[in-house]
């Protein structure tokens, strides 16, 4: 008979499971004593009701999923995708028992039914000391697999959906990271770094140890050597054009009490498998804060952005990004302010990002970026984002309600003197 807990699924996909793996796999354990399939051991840890056998048999399925080849894993994820959904039919019956009679013990199991069992699985998966970082690792395995098997999808909402609340502001922690922090956080700093790579020792010394330079990142309590993600800072006089300048070796150092303008010139994400789950918002405004307190003369506070959809944007529409500079800074102020999406949303990821956090386009700068990356994805050209405290909400308001794009007087010039440009994504 079919259960309304999706058995026939969980059967079938259970079955699945035992097919794919190979039988001497599945008697390898990881504590020496259970020689059940993952199938049966997702089922035990659902039906657990103590923390120290939870504890077990997550730590258990966790090693196990650690050890699994591809094909592996791609089974397990069909297993929690088709085999610990919802049941349809249970959804309608409670929700139909709770608008006839609306109590807590209707609304809690219309809510129950509602919610799929993997939800609770890999909730229950995360009682295992170590667990958050590698259920992080999962996602970043499923997302990779959803590439080919869009039909994944509903477990990754699932994942979404938790992770947005496990690592929610509340939880983060903003920590400086410096010259004197833990080598095997520099060591992550230099493997994650996205925007500038960073070369060497040496180089990464350039970034982090001079009084005018400032590095934050958010990490988790359960994932404390691991940040999430960081932003590279520079104190400045004035706003500056180049990012070759900001990372000169040999450049002059100044104190950080006669600096008037703070820089963010790189922001890296560091988990792949925290796509999606937004911390850069409150990053920025965190180290803002931050700075403000410690240095209370800092006035202006920008970005040095990469243009990362400009090339192929240019290419698209015909026009030669390498002609001039003049009209490399035209063709980017008019791609930033006016080539959007079908949602109408600006095609650029990074300039959504910015806008969308109340920033406004400052300034556009040639020749600004001419390392190997800079000149593939924009031919050189850069942006200053602006973070005008004051207009931070209008701007904000106007970006995600009206689709408006702020932008000072002299991008909107620069713009409109853009050749002939075809508009639209």
């Amino acid at each position: 008979a079919k259960r309304r807990d999706g058995g026939c699924a969980v059967s079938f996909f259970g079955g699945l499971l035992n097919t794919v793996f190979d039988r001497r796999y599945l008697r390898i354990l990881s504590d020496g004593s259970d020689d059940r399939g993952i199938p049966e051991l997702c089922e035990a840890l659902l039906g657990s009701h103590g923390e120290v056998s939870g504890s077990s048999l997550a730590g258990t399925i966790l090693a196990r999923y650690a050890g699994m080849n591809e094909e592996e894993k791609r089974a397990f994820f069909e297993f929690m995708t088709h085999g610990l959904g919802i049941s349809a039919s249970a959804v309608t019956e409670s929700l139909a028992a709770y608008q006839e009679n609306p109590t807590k013990e209707t609304y809690r199991a219309f809510a129950n039914a509602a919610e799929p069992r993997r939800q609770e699985l890999t909730r229950r998966l995360n009682q295992s000391p170590g667990a958050t970082e590698r259920l992080v690792e999962m996602r970043r395995d499923l997302l990779q697999m959803m590439r080919d098997d869009p039909s994944l999808g509903p477990l990754d909402v699932d994942f979404k959906h938790l992770f947005g609340s496990w690592f929610n502001r509340g939880f983060l922690v903003l920590r400086p990271i410096n010259w004197d922090s833990p080598a095997a956080i520099l060591e992550k700093i230099i493997a994650y770094e996205a925007v500038h790579a960073i070369d060497s020792w040496d180089d990464l010394r350039r970034r982090l140890r001079p009084s005018d330079r400032r590095c934050f990142g958010f990490f988790h309590p359960s994932m404390a050597e691991e940040p999430l993600i960081f932003v590279e800072v520079a104190l400045t006089k004035g706003v500056p054009s180049s990012v070759q300048t900001l990372l000169a070796d040999g450049r002059e150092t100044i104190a950080a009490e006669d600096a008037d303008t703070a820089v963010f010139y790189s922001i890296s994400n560091c988990q792949a498998g925290l796509a999606g789950i937004s911390f850069g918002n409150s990053l920025i405004k965190q180290v803002v804060s931050d700075l403000t307190r410690d240095l209370p003369q800092l006035k202006t506070f920008v970005t040095l952005s990469p243009i990362p959809g400009l090339r192929g944007w240019t290419e698209e529409a015909g026009h030669d990004l390498d002609a001039s500079g003049d009209d490399a800074r035209a063709l980017a102020a008019h791609y930033l302010t006016q080539v959007k999406r079908g949602d109408g949303l600006p095609r650029d990821p990074v300039a959504r990002f910015h806008l969308g956090n109340g920033a406004m386009i400052h300034a556009v700068h040639a020749g600004a970026d001419t390392s190997q990356n800079g000149m593939k994805q924009s031919g050189g050209v850069m942006v200053n984002y602006l973070y005008d405290l004051a207009q931070i909400p209008e701007n904000h308001e106007g970006f995600v309600g009206a689709r408006r794009v702020a932008a000072s007087g002299e991008v909107r010039k620069l713009a409109a003197k853009a050749p002939d440009i075809q508009t639209g994504g």
